[in-house]
């Protein structure tokens, strides 16, 4: 893959999958989102914000010029939307959204191919500025663009998952360098490849591991969570989410999730792993709500010759092991996800359950879903689970 297209699918050696240099400020037109967008938790908390866009007029999306200022709308607008949806907490749904904020929202998403729900790269990707222009990449120097109420651990949640993309960069570049060494023969190439991605891959763990820093559980839980919440798959709205002015036909849309990553989708595709029907249905439904460029990138590791096949051919001992520790860093990382969702969603959830018991609004008692609508332990246990099958054994000459 050249740089050029590359570049076409939004991925570049720096960024990887974020969005290079975010805007934060749309033309003077839009200053009716902006004003709102400035006062969005504030809005929320004091249930205020379904007034608000009621009141707000109804804006053209026709003078949105270039990607950025698109992105930067869509991320201003969807989480316009999980606020309104959400407002009132996660038993209050709201059932219709009003068409000042549908009939745009629905267009700025049709121009970039997305789902009218906010995903990961509104939420992560695209919602990040420095505070120093000249400064580094670090929680210190990061803030949101746009927020939901969860003030610091907020800020922290997206920070962190940002960061785990910020350490994911090497190992992107990593998947290229791979590709390229298997089309030419070339296992020196390939060796310095898989060694990079390995340590890419530890430090997105060191990355995720900040979790525990920067976010309380039981905040992440009662208030975070709720706000990524979509409306497929979700018990509290049954009847999925009515679009004024653009459909009179309910939609369902899940919420956000890591299987949006684009990240672990690519490394998955290039390590050959084979995820079982269920958890791979669930991973391939979340490709829909990736910018098409970032389905692109994975579609093009996709159709590459196999890496097993050829690390195995090679016959060369060191590009094996590199290739399974390579596996082995996946399958830990995978496994602190499990870790971090069990203290951020289960316990968690268990706590909140029993506070409402004490205080005598006994909750129905149900299994935790990810807010992608997933059993999300038993997801990522068979997805870790499977990553480790992607092991390659040393050939015998009693094999063949």
């Amino acid at each position: 893959m050249e740089s050029q297209s590359l570049a076409d699918c939004y991925v570049s050696a720096e960024y990887g999958f974020i969005l290079q240099d975010p805007l934060d400020k749309l033309p003077d037109y839009y200053k009716p989102w902006m004003n709102i967008a400035e006062h969005l938790p504030d809005l929320i908390e004091t249930k205020k914000l379904r007034d608000e866009i009621k009141r707000m007029p109804e804006l053209d999306v026709q003078n949105l010029s270039g990607h950025r200022q698109k992105r930067l709308a869509r991320v201003i607008l969807s989480h316009m939307v999980m606020g309104y949806v959400w407002q009132n907490g996660e038993t209050g749904g709201e059932k219709v959204l009003p068409r000042s904020l549908a009939v745009p929202y629905h267009q700025v998403s049709q121009v970039l191919g997305l789902p009218p729900i906010m995903v990961h790269a509104d939420f992560v990707l695209a919602n990040w500025r420095r505070k120093d222009p000249a400064g580094p990449l670090t929680i210190e120097n990061l803030s949101t663009i746009v927020s939901v109420p969860g003030g610091d651990n907020l800020q922290g949640f997206v920070l962190v998952t940002l960061l785990v993309e910020v350490a994911a960069i090497p190992a992107l570049n990593g998947i290229i360098q791979a590709v390229s060494a298997v089309q030419q023969d070339d296992n020196q190439s390939l060796l310095a490849a898989l060694q990079g991605m390995e340590q890419s891959i530890n430090r997105m763990s060191d990355a995720l591991q900040l979790m525990h820093d920067y976010v309380d559980s039981d905040v992440y839980y009662n208030t975070i969570r709720t706000f990524l919440s979509g409306w497929k798959n979700n018990p509290n709205m049954p009847g999925g989410l009515i679009y004024e002015g653009v459909s009179e036909e309910p939609l369902f849309c899940s919420g956000g999730s890591a299987a949006q990553s684009s990240v672990y989708h690519a490394l998955d595709e290039l390590l050959g792993i084979q995820h079982q029907s269920e958890s791979a249905d669930f991973l391939l439904q979340n490709r829909q709500y990736m910018p098409p460029a970032h389905r692109g990138f994975i579609k093009w590791v996709e159709g590459m010759p196999s890496l097993p096949e050829y690390v195995m051919r090679s016959e060369e001992p060191a590009i094996l092991s590199a290739f399974n520790q390579c596996i082995s860093a996946l399958a830990q990382h995978r496994s602190l996800h499990i870790r971090i969702v069990s203290k951020y969603v289960n316990a968690a959830g268990i706590r909140a359950r029993m506070k409402k018991s004490q205080d005598g609004k006994g909750g129905q008692e149900q299994k935790e879903r990810g807010t992608g609508g997933s059993q999300v332990l038993s997801f990522l246990k068979n997805v870790r689970d499977t990553c480790k099958e992607g092991m390659l054994r040393q050939s015998t000459p009693g094999d063949h």
